[in-house]
């Protein structure tokens, strides 16, 4: 199955009119600063002392919380930890993954030039602290 990539506004219709679930796969502080309303938080990576380091619990975490079936999109930064992210959730037999493109805080060229917007830049609804129940903490607390 093919992960399909979509843009922040469908991501948005999709929550709302459909019923999706948002799981932010950026690290907890980058969460913290600024995140998708209503979004979960489940890193796929940590923020270590020499960088960006796998989360080995990211799949038991999300086995734990999701149904297999759960319409599901994920979003990071810019958009490669969470397409890595959602292609591990499929291979690992979740049904209806979509991936937000350019994430978080868009997506740039080589250069660092923005090419495509991410959720904050489109001036979507936008959370400084996670609802109940949706922190990576007290995810993690239900493997």
């Amino acid at each position: 199955m093919t992960v399909e990539r979509i843009t922040p506004e469908e991501a948005l219709v999709l929550m709302e009119d459909e019923g999706f679930v948002y799981v932010d796969v950026r690290s907890v502080p980058e969460f913290e600063a600024g995140h998708p309303e209503g979004a979960y938080n489940v890193p796929w990576q940590h923020r270590g002392a020499t960088g960006l380091v796998a989360n080995p619990d990211f799949l038991a975490v999300m086995t734990a919380c999701f149904a297999k079936d759960t319409k599901l999109i994920l979003g990071c930064q810019a958009g490669g930890r969470s397409r890595a992210a959602a292609d591990a959730l499929v291979a690992a037999g979740f049904t209806d993954v979509r991936d937000q493109l350019a994430g978080w805080g868009g997506a740039r060229d080589a250069f660092g030039k923005a090419i495509e917007p991410g959720w904050m830049a489109c001036g979507l609804p936008t959370g400084l602290t996670p609802e109940p129940g949706r922190s990576y903490e007290e995810l993690r607390a239900k493997v």
